[in-house]
């Protein structure tokens, strides 16, 4: 799924922003901040709700298969608590390009990362909630080439953000830069069980206003995804198992 908000400069009141922008960029701030995920109440569950779903036969070093699914909660929450479940959509097109859709739901939560994963490893072009879509360009690279683990690897980059609303008229545009370093290769357990993890610290500066936090640790594992998210959720159960690499 994967800080606390940043404090914001006081808007020049010559240029206050529109109420409809004003409106976006909660809904943003909302979506990317998150310390706002422990903040959303448990949703009311439907009994009987009519679902489909895609059984899975593989898994890929960057888990990318369509009916993937992995159940979050954030870290110190009681193992009870209804979860975030983040699922593998499958193939779709966003901003004209053929990509992978991931989206995580639950508490009232609903976020879609659009990403294309290869041999040069994991890019994410843009993500969306309802009302807002966020579009990186170049990609954000978020995992190196599956050949590239080690201790003390890093990469970084920058992206051009363009923030628009449902009816595509652009609200704002900035400029993410980003860096990322592999610390350590280390044995951890989660509710979801036992796991060889790579720590990695990523952090993030932004011209936009701070959409997201400045530093954030995360846990990888091959063959099953992220063990703890950027957001801070850890991993809880999934629906499928790891192949040798993975646990």
């Amino acid at each position: 799924m994967r800080g606390l908000p940043h404090s914001h400069p006081h808007p020049d009141p010559r240029r206050a922003p529109r109420p409809a922008s004003r409106r976006l960029m909660a809904a943003v701030t909302a979506l990317l901040f998150p310390a706002l995920l422990g903040a959303c109440a448990p949703a009311a569950t439907q009994p009987g709700t009519v679902q489909a779903s895609t059984p899975v036969t593989g898994v890929s070093f960057y888990p990318l298969e369509s009916g993937l699914a992995w159940s979050y909660l954030l870290e110190g929450e009681a193992a009870g608590t209804a979860p975030y479940v983040l699922r593998s959509l499958g193939p779709t097109v966003f901003a004209g390009q053929k990509v992978l859709s991931f989206q995580l739901t639950g508490r009232g939560a609903e976020q879609t990362w659009f990403r294309t994963v290869s041999a040069g490893g994991v890019q994410l072009l843009g993500l969306r909630k309802p009302g807002v879509n966020v579009r990186l360009d170049p990609p954000w690279q978020e995992y190196p080439a599956e050949g590239a683990w080690r201790p003390g690897l890093t990469w970084q980059g920058q992206s051009e953000i363009t923030i628009s609303g449902d009816d595509g008229a652009v609200q704002k545009k900035g400029l993410l830069t980003y860096s990322y370093v592999v610390q350590e290769r280390r044995t951890v357990q989660t509710p979801g069980g036992t796991f060889d993890v790579w720590v990695v610290t990523r952090q993030i500066s932004d011209t936009v206003g701070g959409l997201f936090p400045a530093t954030q640790q995360l846990w990888f594992t091959p063959f099953v995804g992220e063990v703890r998210t950027p957001e801070g959720l850890l991993l809880t159960a999934r629906n499928f198992a790891a192949r040798p690499g993975g646990q």
